[in-house]
């Protein structure tokens, strides 16, 4: 891969976008930002002077500035819009998720764009999903895919909501885009929310919360078991778990189970190398997540003092700059992303009916990869 760093668009001036920007400017050795399409005279005045980047008013005239893919990252509703033009204009595109608000949506949009490929070869549009690639959950995926607690049969994720959640089941299970039935329920109870995005509240006061409590059967003895309350992600007060169960052991969070001989279950757990901490000075990161004694994730961006959550970005948008040059795999089909969304929305409509969803086979199941956002491997070099 070419050393000069990646160019990339995005279109869209939101918070989002906002994110995307930022990690180009940690590491610009890496990426650059070619340009932003805001949608505003004014909004555009304001992210040039706050972000320091070229401003478009137009999609035609970020394409001219010649970027190697675009960031689409708009609306739900706009999403499918802002893709179409860009597959026109035969654009490498990464979509935010949802790539389209409902099912609706979805098929219509694989109809127009999920056959357009890019010269190098893979589908044209990707989906800018990075939970599969955040630390625990890669070391926790790489675990499985070495076989050590068995065949996986059931994921339980209670940690971030609909596609993404989504996304870390299938992908955990290793299932692709077949029929799936879902049985979905909500409930509401009060809960105080003292910490949302806009910040601390100083508020303890409890106020109603709903709880969506879904079980997916994917057949095959395997089953997902999707567990979200309203700003989980954000209210400290609920945790996070995720429960990864085979026929030979277990991964509860970061301590894994299994047989070390026909008569001796021991444990184990995920060890973070975190620095920053008393007399280190390396600085605030996670360096890499280790079992055992060897390294099931590292951190290929040393130095830029990423949260974990934006290490998963900034690797997605890296894998994405590899892509685009050739030199790696796609890194999250359109396909991918419809069928997160698909039964995402098989969840809302259980909990809203009180009945089971079968899901259908979509004609983007043809395009099915099952698992293509692999974690890298603890010792593959940087992009």
């Amino acid at each position: 891969m070419s050393a000069a760093p990646v160019r990339l668009g995005i279109v869209g001036s939101g918070w989002r976008a906002a994110f995307f920007a930022r990690l180009a400017r940690a590491l610009p050795e890496r990426l650059a930002v070619a340009g932003v399409v805001a949608r505003s005279a004014a909004r555009a005045a304001q992210v040039e002077a706050a972000w320091g980047v070229p401003v478009f008013r137009t999609v035609g005239e970020l394409c001219g500035a010649g970027p190697e893919f675009v960031v689409a990252s708009v609306p739900w509703d706009v999403t499918p819009e802002v893709v179409r033009e860009l597959v026109e204009r035969e654009v490498p595109v990464l979509a935010e998720t949802p790539p389209a608000p409902d099912v609706v949506g979805l098929r219509e949009l694989w109809g127009a764009v999920g056959g357009a490929t890019r010269v190098g070869g893979g589908a044209l549009v990707q989906v800018a999903e990075q939970y599969p690639l955040m630390p625990g959950h890669a070391a926790r995926i790489a675990l499985v895919r070495e076989g050590l607690i068995g065949e996986v049969t059931s994921v339980q994720v209670s940690s971030t909501h609909m596609y993404h959640a989504m996304s870390l089941i299938r992908h955990t299970l290793d299932v692709g885009s077949g029929p799936a039935t879902v049985t979905a329920r909500a409930f509401t109870a009060p809960l105080a929310d003292p910490l949302s995005p806009r910040g601390w509240s100083d508020d303890l006061t409890p106020k109603d919360a709903v709880t969506t409590l879904a079980f997916l059967d994917f057949g095959g003895a395997r089953t997902g078991l999707y567990d979200f309350t309203d700003n989980q992600w954000w209210n400290p007060l609920r945790a996070r778990r995720v429960v990864v169960r085979g026929s030979l052991g277990e991964i509860v969070d970061d301590t894994v189970v299994r047989m070390a001989d026909p008569r001796t279950p021991v444990e184990s757990p995920l060890m973070r190398r975190r620095t920053g901490t008393d007399l280190n000075l390396e600085g605030a990161e996670v360096h890499h997540i280790s079992f055992d004694g060897r390294v099931m994730w590292r951190n290929r961006y040393l130095g830029a003092s990423l949260s974990e959550d934006d290490l998963a970005v900034m690797d997605l948008l890296c894998r994405t700059g590899a892509w685009v040059r050739d030199a790696g795999p796609e890194p999250y089909p359109l396909a991918e992303g419809c069928q997160d969304h698909l039964l995402a929305m098989a969840i809302e409509e259980s909990a809203r009916t009180g009945a089971p969803v079968t899901t259908a086979v979509e004609a983007w199941a043809t395009a099915d990869t099952a698992d293509p956002l692999m974690p890298p491997s603890a010792e593959r070099p940087a992009n």
